[in-house]
C-alpha cells in the first residue's frame, strides 16, 4: 500500500484556476503511474486524466481536455494537477490513485492505493 495526501483544493469562481497536488510515501513513487479521478455528489466516480511511471501516455477525460494537465516530479514523489478555466460542473472530490497501465489505458488499484480526496467547489 502507498499513502496519498491530495492538497490545493477550494473555491474558486468560474473561469479560475487551481492547481492539486498528491504527495506519495514510499521510495519508488518513480515506478507509481498515477491518476485523477472525481466524485460529484449523487454522480459516478469519473476519470480525470492520468500518467504513466515513465512519464509518458498522458490522457485526459473528455469533460477536462485542453483545461486540465497532469504532471509529476519523481523528485518530489508528487503529482499534480493544473486546472484552468474551471467550470461549476467541475466541482467534485478530487482523488488521486496509483495503478498501472494496460497497453495505452490507465486503471486505478483498489483500495489501499487512493487519497482521501480534496474537494474542489466552482462558484458561477
Amino acid at each position: 500500500q502507498v499513502q496519498l495526501v491530495e492538497s490545493g483544493g477550494g473555491l474558486v469562481q468560474a473561469g479560475g484556476s487551481l492547481r492539486l497536488s498528491c504527495a506519495a510515501s514510499g521510495r519508488t513513487f518513480s515506478s507509481y503511474s498515477m491518476g485523477w479521478f472525481r466524485q460529484a455528489p449523487g454522480k459516478e466516480r469519473e476519470f480525470v486524466a492520468a500518467i504513466k511511471w515513465s512519464g509518458g501516455y498522458i490522457y485526459y477525460g473528455d469533460s477536462v481536455k485542453g483545461r486540465f494537465t497532469i504532471s509529476r516530479d519523481d523528485a518530489k514523489n508528487t503529482v499534480y494537477l493544473q486546472m484552468n478555466s474551471l467550470k461549476p460542473e467541475d466541482t467534485a472530490v478530487y482523488y488521486c490513485a496509483v495503478g498501472y497501465y494496460s497497453g495505452s489505458i490507465y486503471y486505478p488499484f483498489g483500495d489501499g492505493y487512493w487519497g482521501q480526496g480534496t474537494q474542489v467547489t466552482v462558484s458561477s
